[in-house]
């Protein structure tokens, strides 16, 4: 439910949360802590790789997208079953497509974090991230990227229609903690465990200063601009969802 301004009533008093979002405010901080245990966790971290997979492949189609928007052609997508991703390209900027990738979570993230407050906005949202797996899946060059995607687009088709979508914002919700968190869990890899594809801050140092400026102070400032841009979607949320439900956390078609 969009929330209509009340005369009189200033900033701060519209930025008070519901209980409805209080209590989605709640499943943000649950997320993000059991993220962070899981994904390094020997065995445990195994439940997180389906969605780690997908979220790469965001990462890579924003990579691709800003490619295209710079000039350039898109050669293929591929997506490693260590996490890992690569997007070849000929032409187009680097400077703009290579931060493409975390500020692309970084975006992704925030928008879904915000539709997760509502139900039709999950839906919306879930349309857009169809269109990107799609994408994606068009510029895909191996099965995994191919079978992800498609997995994918075929989990959000079916939580379209089971309980009202009402799941699906849930899964929305999660996956919007989980690409905001992309760059940070870049980071802690580059500086521990090493990826097979060299991370883009990496080469992003390379391009801007031949390395004069660490790799991670790279990763660092794109983390704390993910950070920005999940405060801006949790702000807007409470400025614009306002759920009036007596009873929010009912879930549809239940007494």
């Amino acid at each position: 439910m969009v929330a209509i301004p009340q005369d009189g009533q200033d900033f701060g008093d519209r930025l008070a949360p519901s209980p409805e979002q209080r209590r989605t405010m709640i499943f943000i901080a649950v997320y993000t802590v059991a993220i962070a245990i899981l994904w390094n966790v020997p065995y445990l971290k195994q439940i997180l790789w389906p969605f780690k997979i997908v979220t790469v492949a965001l990462h890579e189609f924003g990579h691709a997208s800003v490619g295209l928007c710079t000039g350039a052609k898109i050669v293929s997508v591929t997506l490693d079953p260590n996490e890992g991703g690569l997007t070849q390209m000929r032409g187009g900027n680097p400077y703009c497509t290579l931060p493409a990738g975390y500020l692309g979570s970084a975006f992704w993230g925030a928008l879904m974090i915000f539709a997760g407050f509502d139900i039709l906005a999950s839906k919306i949202v879930s349309v857009l991230i169809g269109v990107a797996m799609l994408a994606t899946l068009w510029w895909a060059r191996n099965w995994l990227a191919r079978g992800i995607t498609v997995l994918f687009i075929g989990l959000i088709v079916l939580l379209w229609w089971v309980k009202d979508a009402y799941y699906l914002r849930y899964v929305v919700l999660f996956m919007g903690v989980m690409s905001c968190l992309y760059s940070l869990w870049d980071i802690i890899e580059d500086l521990v465990t090493r990826k097979v594809n060299e991370s883009d801050a990496t080469q992003f140092s390379q391009l801007c200063c031949g390395g004069c400026c660490a790799p991670q102070l790279w990763g660092v400032l794109w983390f704390l601009v993910s950070l920005v841009f999940l405060a801006i979607a949790v702000m807007a949320a409470l400025l614009v969802f306002k759920e009036e439900d007596a009873n929010p956390g009912a879930v549809p078609g239940t007494p």
